[in-house]
């Protein structure tokens, strides 16, 4: 047994000191320069201990070689074991191979082939590794970790493993002391029904807390949240998208916009207040709806959203729009509820009344319920208008044109009668209940439920006063006549 230390006994000591070896070989022609050291070999260097199987320590220089069982233990905390380990006490580095584990308190990283600065605690691998502590298991092709700063570096592959989520990267940076891993490429987490994917930010494994930037995409049962930036936490579901943000909820086909949305993903709550507007689309076309505040809501029927829409409300669709104070919108049955002072416009026909309602039957047939002070107006040209007024009235669309109106209390009727020649006459009517058939905005068949009160008034008669019943008002000037539109405030 040997047992002393080997550097003692050359002519120049050298700064590898061999503690203890069963036997010390040297043979020329096998190694030049060499000492072999075989059984139990222990060597330090430093604040460094290495115990080894057999060892190659080379005259001259710090450098050994260390085979078989190889474990190096720097300080009190960091083990680094291998098969192979080339060692250079000048520079302090570190060549291990073959079954690579280094341990760092409670980080644990194993490789094949790891390059290790004990100067600097760095631990570099190019060809697949695993990273693993408490709560996490992060593969890569190639890795560094930073062992003193307790930080880790992931690039090509990279592949994170927890029990609850499973995050795919192109480059990621890992601390885990905090559990927070840095997103710095394209990055996708999962778990069983959320996706998150960006190509910069931040995702805490503890906390379930994330920032997301660059191209940022939450896809959570049902629905797609994307933005600028989003800031989400998966524990409390609140989460902040800001600029350009919206949520698609594809079961209720609504698509919810603006520069800032607040959202509660277990509550399924939304609320978004700066450029705000939503889409209700179907295969054939689609309502764009704008107003101060939107905000959506869970209804009491299950997957069914209410859409509340609060201020200067304007929708516009191609075959129909519409503005008021405030909406709300069922996805259940598509209605839409308006108050203060609704407006709607549909072809050549506006309606008004101090309540509206909008009910789509299908995809080609709609319903307006319109309660008190009920006015239809209907531009016969330039300065002709067919008017009928009501204190409750129903009216019915089919593809884009209103063809009955069913008017309740309080009927009163204008419109222009015409033969084969042209208009003939203003026919001015009243009736309590009137049903009322159009084609083409213009009155085909009109049916009295009570005796009526009328007259026909010639062309020439027609005095600026009867052209217009009472409370007319043509509001032309405000129907958005465009998506653009719909952002328009009118004083």
């Amino acid at each position: 047994m040997l047992a002393m230390p080997f550097g003692l006994l050359a002519q120049n000591k050298t700064r590898v000191d061999i503690i203890q070896a069963d036997v010390m070989r040297n043979n020329q022609a096998i190694v030049k320069n060499a000492n072999r050291l075989l059984g139990s070999v222990i060597i330090d260097h430093n604040d460094i201990r290495m115990w080894c199987d057999s060892a190659y320590s080379y005259a001259g220089s710090n450098i050994v070689d260390a085979f078989g069982h190889v474990h190096i233990l720097k300080g009190d905390t960091l083990h680094l074991y291998a098969r192979f380990i080339h060692y250079d006490g000048d520079t302090k580095w570190a060549y291990a191979q073959g079954d690579v584990k280094l341990i760092n308190k409670n980080v644990t990283l194993t490789t094949d082939t790891l390059h290790y600065d004990m100067n600097r605690g760095v631990g570099y691998y190019d060809d697949y590794g695993t990273v693993k502590d408490s709560t996490n298991t992060l593969y890569s092709r190639i890795g560094e970790y930073y062992t003193q700063l307790d930080k880790a570096f992931f690039k090509t592959e990279v592949d994170v493993l927890t029990d609850t989520y499973r995050m795919l990267s192109d480059t990621l940076e890992y601390e885990p002391a905090t559990g927070i891993t840095s997103i710095v490429g394209p990055t996708t987490i999962f778990d069983e029904k959320d996706t998150l994917i960006a190509s910069s930010g931040f995702y805490n494994t503890k906390t379930g807390e994330a920032e997301l930037h660059k191209g940022p995409l939450i896809k959570t049962e049902g629905q797609d949240i994307n933005a600028e930036s989003i800031f989400y936490n998966k524990t409390t579901g609140d989460g902040l998208a800001v600029g350009n943000a919206s949520i698609h909820n594809f079961e209720n086909r609504v698509i919810v916009k603006g520069n800032r949305i607040a959202y509660n993903d277990i509550l399924k709550e939304s609320l978004v207040n700066d450029s705000a507007h939503v889409l209700f689309y179907t295969a054939k076309d689609t309502l764009f709806m704008h107003a101060d505040t939107i905000k959506t809501v869970p209804d009491t029927i299950a997957n069914e959203k209410i859409v509340l829409a609060y201020h200067h409300v304007k929708f516009f669709r191609a075959d129909l729009q519409g503005k008021c104070d405030s909406l709300v919108y069922f996805t259940k049955d598509s209605l839409l509820c308006m108050h203060h002072a609704p407006v709607i416009w549909s072809e050549t026909n506006q309606m008004t009344a101090n309540y509206m309602e909008m009910l789509a039957k299908d995809s080609v047939n709609q319903e307006f319920y319109m309660q008190k002070d009920a006015f239809i107006i209907a531009q016969q040209d330039s300065n002709r208008f067919n008017q009928i007024k009501g204190r409750n009235m129903n009216g019915y669309i089919r593809g884009k044109e209103l063809y009955k109106i069913d008017v309740d209390g309080n009927g009163q009727s204008l419109y222009y009668a015409s033969d084969d020649t042209g208009i003939i006459g203003l026919n001015k009517a009243q009736s309590s209940t009137i049903e009322i058939r159009m084609k083409d905005s213009k009155v085909t068949r009109i049916a009295f439920m009570t005796t009526p009160d009328g007259q026909l008034i010639p062309i020439p008669d027609i005095t600026d006063s009867e052209k217009f019943l009472p409370g007319f008002s043509w509001l032309e000037a405000i129907r958005p006549k465009s998506i653009e539109d719909i952002f328009i405030k009118q004083k």
